[in-house]
């Protein structure tokens, strides 16, 4: 099986340099499970490209996503490399410590670091905490978004928490911005605070590309997407997706088939269902959503192995592309 080409940021001797005041730079979206990094990303973006539910800790993997405004009369462009971390959490699996290391990798990476807390809250839980101390050890300007603010009476409800944030962090964020990442309430401000601290220099990727992660990325991470709307409990979370073929085929449907990898027998038959409907239900709303992402038809075939304790397993691991 051949891996997908996956583009890559362009070699410095062949960046192009951007007009006078064009800046890049990366922004790393860093916080708790389910404060709403992947909803902020997609907002951003103008497009579903990091995958969302309701459920805490859906992301495992950094995704990173290009934000490219090219220059004009009246405006020097920008790009922005956003990157989308994992939920911030103790380790409990291996699994858990590779995505850790993601976060830790991303602050190195960023210029401008936007920590992101629920606005709901009134003091920091053990994973927000968790989150602020990485945050420490970065160098990059911190500006605190107070997300969910629409489910507030009154903005003024979250102050507190800016309180109990700045005594952590042991400092004042650079900003604080409160905002509804699901509604897009604020997030323009957020973004123009953003933009205001990143320097200049030129563009790293072609201003077209969204993202240097493959296709193959994209559909196993809308499958996963799926089990987590459809399955509750353990199951999403003991769940890896393996695109295992995908052909693109001119004048017909391009075929993928992709292995749903789970750690018990239990699992595997919740994700089957009985007389397969539950898998037959699962394929049918991750089709569509590979077809809306890909723009064209798509025959998807999917398999449900078992795989005991693959999150705790580090040749499992590195097959699945953690802790490369």
């Amino acid at each position: 099986m051949e891996p997908d080409p996956t583009p890559t940021p362009l070699p410095s001797d062949a960046l192009t340099p951007g007009p006078d005041g064009h800046k890049s730079g990366y922004v790393a979206l860093v916080g708790a499970p389910n404060v709403g990094k992947s909803t902020l990303l997609n907002r951003w973006l103008g497009t579903k490209l990091s995958i969302v539910s309701p459920r805490p800790s859906t992301t495992r993997n950094r995704v990173l996503g290009i934000l490219t405004e090219e220059a004009t009369e009246d405006d020097p462009g920008h790009q922005l490399v956003l990157l989308d971390t994992p939920g911030v959490v103790r380790p409990k699996y291996k699994l858990h410590q590779h995505m850790m290391r993601d976060v830790d990798r991303s602050l190195g990476d960023a210029d401008v670091t936007v920590l992101m807390a629920d606005a709901t809250e009134r003091e920091l839980t053990h994973d927000a905490r968790q989150a602020v101390e990485r945050v420490q050890m970065s160098s990059a300007p911190v500006l605190l978004a107070l997300n969910k603010i629409d489910k507030l009476g009154l903005v003024d409800e979250a102050l507190p928490l800016v309180e109990v944030y700045t005594e952590a962090l042991g400092r004042p964020a650079d900003a604080v911005v409160p905002i509804s990442a699901q509604h897009g309430r604020g997030t323009d401000a957020l973004l123009e605070l953003v933009l205001e601290r990143i320097p200049l220099g030129p563009p790293y990727y072609p201003a077209d590309q969204l993202s240097e992660h493959p296709e193959r990325f994209f559909i196993s991470e809308i499958i996963r997407e799926a089990v987590f709307h459809q399955f509750r409990d353990e199951v999403p979370y003991a769940t890896q997706v393996v695109v295992v073929t995908y052909e693109e085929r001119p004048g017909r449907k391009d075929f993928v088939a992709c292995d749903i990898v789970v750690e018990r027998d239990s699992q595997k038959a919740i994700l089957i269902g009985k007389g397969g409907r539950a898998l037959k239900r699962l394929g049918q709303a991750a089709r569509e959503e590979i077809e809306a992402f890909l723009g064209r038809g798509v025959f998807l075939q999917l398999f449900v192995k078992t795989r005991a304790d693959w999150r705790d397993r580090d040749g499992h691991l590195r097959e699945y592309g953690f802790g490369r």
